[in-house]
């Protein structure tokens, strides 16, 4: 019984479809944070000029002003909402496309999630044992590992970095203001380019390490995946009822047509098959109706009381019953047999109506071996059970 309880199954589709739906999939915070160093590094490596540049002509504008202006607050006001404007834009720019690059990143790594469940108040969340033993699940180990292991690559390149550079460090104070700015910002690309590297190796191996612990997070126990069977195929009894109610349902539609039917083939006593056949309107012939054990019998009972031919094939029956289905034409391969049969039931109609000798023993129809569901049985010969009746009955010449 333990080892029933153990999560060591994938999740099912079933499951995985739920968690989505409630919000949750693979991500990598590692890959987010790429995105956005990224992202705004190539955007401070491309604007950085121009826009330094602007902002240069800006403040000259604005530190060029008069007595008159002096004079008068509200001009300068006008000056500072400019320049604050301006400063808006590029923050929101630069805002909207690290955005726009931690989303796209997300969706690389777990693909497209629109849920607000996430966002919705859960008061389990402020349960304080179940988050003291989240600060030990294993998720929570490894990104505690993950961070500490970054902290030190990160801290050890830094160290390298400055190290390789202390001597020029020092000698920026001796280098006029332009060179000393270009020695920064030289400094400040490479230092982000090896940023940059190390963060886009720890990515590399975090996203595919989330998405093994999402999957681990998931997995099922042999009793959940038994329930989740049950709820989605429903309660064993309920279903059986459901089919019941079915059969009794397709059993009442097959008794209320055999009143069209042409003839009926039983077994004789525990199948009974009712065909149909309109030369105008059908290809070949139909099953109209067919059941077994009490539902034969009924068909036997209906076909007697409408005057309509009862022959004994067991094997024809069988075959139809297995092969055959309502209201469709029946398998080529017992057209013979049927054709047989058909011809047989003409002649017998025409003979009791006066129009000719009845017919002989019709002998047992050309009925495949491999069709038979009782293959091997002893077939017999199929014999009319119906009594002429009195007056002539309706049917086909």
């Amino acid at each position: 019984m333990a080892d029933s309880q153990d999560k060591n199954l994938p999740a099912t589709a079933r499951k995985l479809q739920k968690t989505r739906a409630d919000g949750q999939g693979a991500r990598s915070r590692d890959l987010s944070h790429l995105a956005i160093l990224g992202t705004g590094a190539a955007l401070m490596f491309i604007g950085a000029q121009p826009l330094v540049q602007h902002l240069r002509l800006a403040m000259a504008q604005q530190l060029v002003f008069d007595g008159i202006i002096a004079r008068n607050p509200a001009q300068m006001l006008e000056r500072l909402q400019s320049m604050l404007g301006l400063g808006l834009v590029i923050a929101l720019i630069f805002a909207i496309v690290t955005t726009g690059a931690s989303v796209l990143a997300g969706v690389a790594a777990g693909g497209w999630i629109f849920s607000f469940k996430p966002i919705q108040p859960q008061f389990s969340r402020l349960n304080p044992l179940k988050g003291l033993a989240n600060l030990f699940s294993k998720q929570q180990l490894v990104t505690v590992s993950k961070m500490v292991l970054m902290t030190a690559i990160l801290g050890f390149v830094a160290w390298k970095f400055m190290g390789s550079r202390i001597a020029e460090v020092t000698a920026v104070s001796t280098q006029p203001s332009p060179m000393a700015l270009s020695m920064v910002g030289s400094w400040l690309t490479s230092g982000v380019a090896l940023l940059l590297v190390v963060v886009l190796l720890v990515a590399v191996i975090d996203v595919p390490l989330q998405a093994f612990l999402f999957k681990s997070r998931l997995k099922m126990s042999h009793e959940e995946v038994k329930q989740e069977h049950k709820e989605s195929e429903g309660n064993p009894q309920i279903k059986g009822k459901i089919r019941q109610k079915q059969r009794e349902i397709a059993d009442r539609a097959s008794v209320s047509a055999v009143p069209r039917a042409d003839f009926v083939v039983t077994n004789p006593t525990h199948y009974a098959v009712a065909l149909r056949y309109d030369e105008h309107t059908m290809a070949a012939p139909q099953v109209i109706a067919k059941g077994t054990d009490l539902v034969a019998l009924k068909i036997r009972e209906v076909a007697g009381a409408h005057k309509i031919p009862v022959l004994e094939s067991p094997m024809l029956a069988r075959a139809l019953y297995a092969h055959a289905e309502l209201d469709q034409a029946i398998p080529a391969a017992l057209y013979t047999a049927v054709a047989q049969v058909l011809a047989y039931v003409y002649r017998l109609k025409a003979a009791l109506r006066g129009e000719g000798p009845m017919p002989g023993d019709l002998g047992q129809p050309a009925v495949p071996v491999e069709l038979d569901p009782h293959r091997g049985r002893s077939q017999t010969a199929m014999q009319p059970t119906t009594q002429p009746p009195a007056g002539p009955p309706e049917g086909k010449a």
